[in-house]
Order: C-alpha cells, then sequence, then structure tokens
C-alpha cells in the first residue's frame, strides 16, 4: 500500500534531509587518497549523533555500518572498513537518517584526486540519470516515467543500469512501496500523486548490468568488474512538481 504524506510529513523529512546534506558537504572535505572507509563512517556517524538523530542503516537487517561506502566495482552496500581510498578511486557513499519518527535517504559518489575519463563520464552521466527521473516526478506521471527516463539517459551514453536493485517509497518506514526501477517502458505503474515520497537511485555501470554479492553477505559488485556509480535523493511529489529533501 502506497502511504501518501501530508506537507508537515515532508516538511520533519526535509529536516533530515538537511543532515544528510551536511554529512556530504563534510565527506566532500576530507575524502582524500589515504582516508580509511572506516574513517568516513566514524564521521558521518558523529554528524547524524550531533543532530540528536539516527544513522538509519546501523542495525538495518544486521548491518553493521552507518554508511554504505562502495569504491570502484562496487555498486552498493560497500561496508566501512580499513581500505584505504587510493588516487583515482570513485567512491559511492550512501547514508540514511531517522530522526522525528521518519526516514530521508541518499547517497552520492566521488572522486578521488585525478580520476580516468571513463570514470568521470560515468559519475557525470549517473548524476543526470538521477535529474532525468526527477524531472518526472509530478502529479499525472505514470511510476515508470522515471524508470524510463533513467535508463534512456543511461543506455544513450553506452553505460547500463543495476536491474536486481531498486529505488523505493520512504516515510515512516524505510523502505515503502512503490519500488522504483531504474529501467523499462513509460506510461506504467501506478500514478504519481501529491504526497508520495520516493527515493530515486540509478546505479549504472560501465559494462554490464549483472552484479552478485560478495561472502560478507553486504557488498554488491559487478559481475565483469567494471566500475559503478551511485546517485539517490528522496524526493517528494507536490502540485508544482518534484521537492527534492536532501539537498
Amino acid at each position: 500500500m502506497i502511504y501518501l504524506k501530508s506537507p508537515n510529513e515532508i516538511a520533519i523529512m526535509k529536516r533530515n534531509g538537511a543532515i544528510l546534506k551536511k554529512c556530504f558537504e563534510t565527506i566532500g572535505e576530507i575524502l582524500e587518497a589515504g582516508v580509511k572507509k572506516k574513517e568516513i563512517d566514524d564521521e558521518v556517524e558523529r554528524i547524524i549523533a550531533g543532530e540528536k538523530a539516527q544513522p538509519a542503516f546501523k542495525g538495518f537487517h544486521g548491518y553493521p555500518a552507518a554508511t554504505c561506502i562502495s569504491v570502484n566495482e562496487e555498486v552498493v552496500h560497500g561496508i566501512p572498513n580499513g581500505r584505504v581510498f587510493e588516487e583515482g578511486d570513485i567512491c559511492g557513499i550512501d547514508i540514511g537518517v531517522f530522526k522525528d519518527g521518519y526516514y530521508a535517504d541518499a547517497a552520492r559518489t566521488f572522486a578521488i584526486g585525478r580520476i580516468s575519463q571513463v570514470k568521470q563520464k560515468l559519475l557525470d552521466v549517473t548524476m543526470m540519470s538521477l535529474e532525468k527521473g526527477i524531472e518526472q516526478v509530478k502529479p499525472g506521471n505514470r511510476l515508470s516515467d522515471i524508470s524510463h527516463a533513467v535508463e534512456s539517459w543511461v543506455r544513450k551514453n553506452g553505460f547500463s543500469v543495476v536491474k536486481t536493485l531498486v529505488g523505493h517509497g520512504i516515510g515512516q518506514r524505510m523502505h515503502e512501496e512503490p519500488q522504483v526501477p531504474n529501467f523499462g517502458p513509460p506510461g506504467q505503474g501506478p500514478e504519481l500523486q501529491e504526497g508520495l515520497v520516493i527515493a530515486i537511485e540509478p546505479m549504472v555501470n560501465t559494462g554490464k548490468s549483472d552484479v552478485y554479492t560478495l561472502a560478507d553477505g553486504w557488498t554488491v559488485v559487478t559481475a565483469d568488474h567494471s566500475d559503478s556509480a551511485h546517485f539517490e535523493d528522496t524526493v517528494a511529489v507536490t502540485a508544482n512538481g518534484p521537492e527534492i529533501l536532501t539537498r
């Protein structure tokens, strides 16, 4: 069942989104070659605690950390550990917060120093595919209009979208209905209504779309070991179109 949010509920989620924005701004200042995954996770947890909020991922189905940090061929759900970032890496960081009864969820992919032209194109295309999806968030459109816009942009640029992982509704629970795929034909699925809040999150590979999960039970990687990028925002459907709650 799809649960539509009131303006007050959306306002709470937007305040939580501001915490995520603060996290990503800080990450952008400190993320560089020589820094460890775990150091980024510790700093994010410190920021969230300072806002009297909770890291939404920590303990979620047993997940051990506040963030998901995925490097190069890691698509999503990379566990923060002692791995050191190296010049030329790309790093997808996914963060959720919970406060005042509601969740917000967002992800950004960062470049570590100078990266290859292909990696830079991957970041640019993935980020723009998210924008293309968000443009479709308006009353009267169908859910798959978002999905189609994402995939069309990615395919046009020679990359592939991950199909086994999708975006989702969000609110009083981290994952609510509806699921938001990053592929498919337009004009399908539920009609977008004012008050719907969804997390749109393209996961894009330079190679093929196939992925698998490592033995740690969490880290999803590309099957062909190609690079992957991940961008995500929590977005509300309003009468005036999309309202991005995590920027």
